[in-house]
């Protein structure tokens, strides 16, 4: 059975992968009514339908090498215009941050080599292995001129190789070095682990240097009192009146004033049989007392009821 040329407006291009298995891209020029014109030139642009699931810029670029010479490759939805701005910002700051650093005493840039380096996160071991991609994903080829473009879409009758690399993994032994990587050795996971750990404690560390309350300094409170931080056998600040300052107060700040009394426990009610009995009586007489008013208001509207024929 014959396969058509040319489906709904788009070529069909067959690609071989190997003699027995045949793969159908989908392609037609690419027109667009947004403004993504300036990402995507029209009259050199190709529209791909149906790609590989593991396909990639460089294997693209390959199969369309005899057509002409390809600038870009953008896979999927990642059309993204230009951001000139941001990247001009940027520049600007990493100038002024130059600047500042030059500026800076050699006395303080002596006292920062002196301070321990930051330590890192070891990472695992990975292996760069082919992104897949879902099933009939789309792409836009992006060629130098028009002439090129043309000729892709021309040489659509007889099936090409797909362009292989024999450093790149297929089929079986992809799978195979995928379940390799997801199941380092103990060693390497020691190693991250450990690593881990140190940078969230250097993490824990600078914050504590950062706090408002230090080590052995004085500390005066809203109300005028000077709290003393535990620095020695009778703290830093002696005198009658004077405190030593929690370790609670120092990680958080707050005195025992701020803090929230807890609230005493009530006694529980109709735990005894004499409150048992005391809560009927009452809730009795209040029902007496509510039906006497009830009664005497029915009293009062009746007698204020008259007959009125007209």
């Amino acid at each position: 059975m014959a396969i058509p040329s040319n489906i709904s407006g788009f070529s069909v291009i067959p690609i071989l992968y190997n003699s027995s298995t045949t793969h159908y891209l989908y392609a037609r020029s690419h027109t667009s009514k947004s403004d993504s014109h300036k990402v995507l030139p029209e009259g050199r642009t190709l529209f791909l339908v149906n790609l590989p699931p593991d396909a990639t810029e460089r294997e693209l670029v390959m199969f369309f090498k005899h057509s002409g010479t390809v600038e870009k490759v953008i896979f999927d939805f990642d059309v993204k215009e230009p951001q000139h701005d941001d990247s001009d910002s940027e520049e600007e700051e990493e100038s002024m941050e130059e600047e500042a650093a030059d500026e800076q005493p050699r006395k303080r840039r002596k006292t920062q080599k002196d301070k321990s380096a930051v330590p890192l996160i070891i990472p695992l071991p990975s292996r760069p292995l082919r992104n897949f991609r879902k099933t009939g994903s789309s792409a836009y080829v992006i060629f130098l001129d028009s002439s090129s473009l043309d000729r892709a879409l021309a040489s659509t009758s007889k099936p090409r190789a797909w362009p292989t690399s024999p450093e790149e993994l297929y089929g079986l032994a992809h799978y195979r070095a995928l379940y390799d990587s997801l199941r380092p050795p103990l060693d390497a996971v020691r190693a991250f682990a450990d690593s881990s750990v140190e940078v969230h404690e250097y993490e824990l560390a600078k914050s504590k240097q950062k706090s408002k309350y230090r080590k052995g300094e004085a500390i005066v409170d809203e109300d005028g009192f000077t709290l003393v931080t535990r620095g020695g056998a009778y703290g830093k600040t002696l005198g009658g009146g004077v405190a030593v300052a929690s370790k609670r107060f120092q990680r958080s700040g707050e005195t025992a004033r701020n803090r929230s009394h807890k609230k005493e426990k009530k006694e529980k009610a109709g735990f005894y049989a004499f409150q048992k009995a005391e809560k009927q009586r009452s809730d009795l007489m209040e029902l007496k007392r509510k039906w006497e008013e009830d009664k005497a208001k029915v009293e009062k509207l009746k007698a204020a009821r008259r007959f009125k024929p007209y």
